[in-house]
């Protein structure tokens, strides 16, 4: 097997380490681009092209993390990852076990580890690592490492995230959610949402967003129960979609670009969180985007004539 095939075989899986590390799509490709570039640059062929291929996205990804953090910090509003439309890994067998380690919830929590943490976390916790590989891959002893994940794990527990075990079932309530959004159905979105739901954006100063979070089922319901109908008046539509392995929506203007991504976190028959991300440069890797400030305006004017 040639260079370029033993890269491309194990391409879907250095994407998932990257992005689970970086919670950026662009960043994750970025960090495989260089691997690739290391790989192919290297005089010999390793042993092993999965743990040299893996050993490197991961050293990549903890740099690139540790220069992001102080961005992070400074971050304008809630920060949440480039939402993920679908996870590259190819793995059927192993899809829906993959899928809640990429949500929102569980991407957000690990941006309470350290960078050797969060990596030891996603290695050994995610893809099942040895303690070998793993202390190879961010340069630290066997012992370190075990004791890294120990932290990691404890962070990590105190805040895991839960979600509906039924798949099917949170597809089903998702379906009643954007169906009573698009109709403005206050009462019927009300009926969905736990009472102590949370409505939250990212915009990142960069486009139209909440003020701060929305909170309660019934400040939810009538946020949401007017904003579709709002925006629908100039022709925003949406499609449901599964958005970091949860149920979420696409929506776009009437020229077809992507507005806003929407991600819904579901347990016990109800929808417990709402995310929003509008910040156009986390939607790029999706297609065109369009101009959030241009349809808030506009959607404010037609209202404005409606009254």
């Amino acid at each position: 097997m040639s260079k370029v095939e033993e890269f491309e075989e194990l391409r879907p899986l250095l994407f998932s380490i990257a992005y689970r590390m970086l919670g950026s799509v662009g960043e994750a490709e970025d960090a495989v681009q260089e691997t690739w570039l290391r790989f192919d640059g290297t005089a010999t062929r390793p042993a092993s092209a999965k743990a040299y291929l893996s050993t490197t996205v991961t050293r990549i990804s903890i740099d690139v993390l540790r220069s992001a953090r102080v961005r992070r910090e400074e971050y304008p509003g809630p920060w949440f990852p480039e939402p993920l439309l679908s996870d590259p890994y190819e793995d059927p067998a192993r899809a829906a076990e993959l899928a809640d380690s990429v949500s929102m919830a569980a991407l957000l929590l690990l941006e309470r580890l350290s960078p050797l943490e969060r990596s030891v976390f996603v290695l050994r916790e995610v893809f099942a690592f040895g303690f070998g590989d793993i202390s190879e891959a961010v340069g630290r002893s066997e012992a370190a490492c075990r004791q890294l994940l120990v932290r990691a794990r404890r962070h990590m527990d105190a805040g895991r995230p839960r979600f509906e075990a039924d798949r099917r079932e949170r597809r089903e309530l998702a379906a009643r959610f954007f169906a009573a959004l698009k109709n403005g159905d206050v009462d019927a979105l009300r009926d969905l949402l736990a009472a102590d739901v949370q409505v939250v954006g990212d915009g990142g100063g960069k486009a139209p967003q909440l003020a701060r979070a929305v909170i309660g089922a019934d400040n939810a319901a009538r946020l949401l129960g007017a904003l579709f109908p709002h925006m629908a008046r100039v022709d925003v539509t949406f499609e449901p979609h599964e958005v970091n392995g949860q149920p979420g929506a696409v929506f776009r203007d009437r020229d077809g670009k992507v507005l806003n991504i929407l991600a819904l976190d579901v347990l016990d028959g109800r929808i417990q969180t709402i995310r929003s991300v509008i910040n156009p440069d986390k939607l790029a890797h999706l297609g065109p985007v369009a101009d959030a400030w241009a349809v808030d305006r506009e959607a404010k004017q037609a209202r404005g004539r409606r009254k």
